[in-house]
């Protein structure tokens, strides 16, 4: 028997039946619909690279921010889970230091893992964030070498579930999973994305997103100490208390965004240093109110206005926390409203021009097709991208196919939260 017929035996198993249901739910269809995307996976791998021994698969799922809009980057508080939507990698070692990647729908990458040093010229390409990727898992002290990958990935660029930490942290998993023990703890996986994202793709990102798809599951972060970040699991069974969990794509394009991203937390940084702080955890709406005649001297109203949105979402987050906790579903919606409602009046990261304000149209409807009975609000880093909905389960197919009339047959997910972070399916 093949090594491809040993696979699709594998993956016809019982146990990788049970395997798929944890990592993608109970949904009708699910079971086929994943072995047929597992088994053409397989024989992608077999056909670029050749019948190959040591073959193993990796995913790594995507991240719906739940709570805590921009805080993480100031030491803030989050609420985040690990959804259904994954990276898949099909992977087997070499016996050299390269890494042929070829992920689908992109121009296959060579990259020579020889010389990790972050290279200019690879910022904002895969082939920066492999080479950095390799980089801080050698600093880990853990070992690396050159393999051939295959990829797909149902976290598409620009839906706002974060397809570039599933990829850092699928990525954490191959070097991992191939040349050591698969043991990494996923708060390593999480800093060593984040840097590898920071220094080598050049994108000045906080943990959050890294975090979430590392940790797998609901969790919430508390990132006063960005270097040992607190992280607490939590269990709440949205679709049981009658909603569903629906994040809109709204089409936007995300070219050109990078400076509105760094400014917010530059800007709340800004605000910080006048009161002699790194970063705004810790500061009170009462210390920006008494100093606020000297503050608006020193910097922008904008920075202002989101030093104001960072303090209440940050203290927004355990009020969330609290009320799943004690099941109060009501009072949990709620928060999430006024947390939209911050980050569209104060933190200000709907829209970056007057000539895209599709993400202001879907929450308006959000609020139209949804008022009294779920929530909305603007999902992740914002200006173009995603809302998140909490929407009664028996409204869902009619948001969802209003929302589709305005931004596109595709432009919803419905998400399942994903108990586990970085995985590996092995022979």
């Amino acid at each position: 028997m093949g090594q491809a017929e040993k696979w699709m035996s594998l993956l016809n198993s019982a146990e990788t039946a049970e395997h798929l249901r944890m990592l993608y739910g109970q949904d009708d269809g699910m079971l086929r619909e994943q072995r047929e995307r597992y088994g053409a996976l397989i024989r992608a791998h077999e056909e670029a690279f050749g019948a190959r021994e040591g073959l193993e698969l990796f995913s790594a799922p995507g991240r719906t921010e739940i709570g805590g809009n921009h805080t993480d980057h100031n030491g803030g508080r989050v609420l985040a889970a690990s959804v259904n939507l994954d990276t898949l990698c099909a992977a087997s070692p070499r016996a050299d230091m390269k890494v042929c990647f070829q992920s689908e729908g992109y121009q296959p990458i060579e990259v020579d893992l020889t010389d990790t040093a972050p290279r200019p010229e690879e910022e904002g390409t895969t082939a920066g964030l492999i080479r950095g990727v390799a980089q801080g898992v050698k600093e880990s002290g853990r070992r690396i070498g050159g393999f051939d990958a295959k990829v797909v990935s149902t976290v598409a660029s620009g839906s706002g579930l974060s397809s570039s930490a599933a990829l850092e942290v699928m990525l954490t998993a191959v070097f991992d999973g191939l040349f050591n023990d698969f043991s990494m703890p996923f708060q390593e996986r999480a800093q060593i994305s984040r840097m590898a994202e920071n220094v080598y793709f050049g994108k000045p990102s906080g943990l959050l997103d890294q975090m979430a798809s590392a940790a797998g599951g609901l969790v919430t972060v508390d990132f006063q100490d960005d270097r040992e970040p607190k992280v607490e699991a939590l269990q709440y069974d949205f679709a049981a208390r009658g909603y569903a969990l629906v994040v809109v794509a709204t089409g936007g394009s995300h070219a050109d965004l990078t400076p509105h991203y760094a400014a917010v937390p530059r800007e709340m940084k800004e605000a910080a240093a006048c009161f002699g702080q790194k970063a705004l955890r810790g500061l009170t709406e009462a210390d920006l109110l008494r100093e606020i005649g000297q503050l608006r001297k020193k910097v922008s109203d904008r920075a202002l206005l989101r030093a104001f949105h960072f303090i209440a979402e940050d203290a927004r987050v355990p009020q969330q926390v609290r009320a799943l906790k004690e099941d109060r579903i009501r009072d949990f919606l709620q928060l999430i409203t006024e947390s939209g409602r911050s980050s569209f009046m104060y933190l200000q990261n709907i829209y970056a021009s007057n000539d895209d304000q599709s993400l202001s149209l879907a929450l308006c409807m959000a609020e139209s097709l949804l008022k009294g009975k779920g929530a909305w609000r603007i999902h992740g880093g914002g200006f173009a991208g995603t809302t998140l909905n909490f929407v009664p389960l028996e409204e869902t197919a009619r948001f969802v196919a209003q929302m589709e009339e305005a931004f596109g047959k595709g432009a919803c997910h419905v998400l399942n939260i994903r108990p586990v972070g970085a995985d590996r399916i092995r022979m």
